[in-house]
């Protein structure tokens, strides 16, 4: 799916780029203030705003200096149900895991493009819900869920363990437990679990990544991770990626 990945360094003052890429999606997310021009729509680009153009799509940027972004060209598949999102966003309190999941798929890209496109792929995803409605939430989070949450989404594919989590939250071990059982209804270990199965099953329904780079997610026994499907999906690997995607599950088309 990946074509390129990288840091793209840009300027002087006043230096304008003017192109398209004609089979190609461009992903990036901008770290500097600028002027873009997106199939002659203009836009105003600021640290963490995220674009995402269609190939074919001619692009002119007018940079005021050093300009620094993360970037992805890929190549996106036909299947599931189409979803519209805006050409330029901003990533609000994203910015962080989107960021780090982009940085996480240059550090593996192109020794293992596999897990690169696994993080890419993550990181669509969560750009196509940026303006997904939100629920209220019906009471306050308390900041340290909010931070172990945060630290669970930008390494979900690394090893977690329940102290390590507190101690970047402020809290220790028991407290952090409890507040995430009264902020999620479970705990720490069953949440990290939850997520890394939930990504899976997206991986698995909406790419054609192979079962054992999507076991990446954080179970990279393949053993474990068939076990670990049938408990918490209610099927096989092979048998989720034959139903095909689900709707939810579609990343922007």
């Amino acid at each position: 799916m990946c074509a390129a990945l990288g840091i793209g360094v840009h300027g002087p003052a006043g230096q304008v780029d003017v192109f398209s890429l004609p089979d190609l999606w461009q992903l990036h997310l901008y770290g500097y203030d600028a002027d873009l021009t997106v199939g002659g729509t203009e836009h105003a680009i600021c640290p963490g705003r995220v674009s995402l153009v269609p190939p074919g799509t001619e692009v002119r940027y007018r940079y005021r200096g050093r300009s620094e972004h993360l970037y992805a060209h890929l190549r996106l598949g036909s299947a599931g149900t189409p979803h519209s999102i805006p050409a330029i966003q901003h990533t609000g309190p994203e910015l962080d895991l989107l960021t780090a999941q982009l940085r996480q798929a240059l550090a593996a890209w192109p020794n293992t493009p596999a897990r690169a496109t696994a993080e890419v792929w993550a990181a669509l995803w969560r750009i196509a819900r940026l303006t997904s409605p939100r629920e209220p939430s019906a009471r306050a989070v308390h900041p340290a869920v909010t931070a172990a949450t945060a630290l669970i989404e930008a390494r979900l594919t690394e090893s977690l363990a329940v102290p390590e989590i507190a101690k970047a939250a402020g809290v220790s071990h028991n407290h952090l437990t409890r507040l995430f059982r009264a902020a999620t209804g479970e705990t720490v270990v069953g949440y990290i679990r939850a997520r890394r199965m939930e990504r899976a099953r997206h991986f698995l329904r909406a790419t054609t990544l192979s079962i054992p780079a999507v076991a990446s997610v954080g179970i990279p026994d393949l053993q474990a991770f068939n076990k670990a499907c049938r408990r918490e999906l209610g099927a096989s690997p092979r048998a989720i990626r034959t139903a095909g995607p689900a709707p939810r599950d579609s990343a922007a088309q």
